[in-house]
């Protein structure tokens, strides 16, 4: 299992710019729940990948 520690130690830069195209619908229902919860689109997609990610591992 991979941590933040262990992701820090591999990386140069522990941050990494993706670009995605997703449906306008998902899209929308992102935007939606982070202004509704008071976060950006960003911290909500890592938020749900990172939540998915562990929980398929």
């Amino acid at each position: 299992m991979m941590t933040e520690e262990s992701t820090t130690n591999e990386c140069a830069d522990p941050t990494q710019s993706l670009n995605i195209k997703i449906p306008c619908v998902l899209a929308e229902r992102i935007e939606r729940y982070a202004k509704e919860n008071g976060s950006t689109v960003t911290g909500v997609m890592i938020e749900a990948l990172d939540k998915f990610l562990r929980t398929t591992d």
